[in-house]
């Protein structure tokens, strides 16, 4: 996963953190909504970076065989 990948999903995840604990204190659940959609959709393109990651940690070490 590049540097700039992790930075962009931790700040996205981190705003989506914001804006749900915003939405818990003002009481607006669509904004609450909205920020645990951003987490999630955060985590799952830090799960999909994983993923690539591991899938070429494995093709170069078959190569390094």
């Amino acid at each position: 996963m590049g540097l700039d990948d992790k930075i962009n999903n931790a700040a996205e995840e981190a705003g989506g953190k914001l804006k749900e604990k915003t939405g818990e204190t003002t009481g607006d659940g669509n904004l609450q909504a909205e920020g645990r959609s951003e987490q999630a959709e955060a985590n799952l393109k830090q799960s999909g970076e994983k993923i690539k990651d591991a899938a070429k940690g494995a093709a170069d070490s078959l190569k390094g065989h």
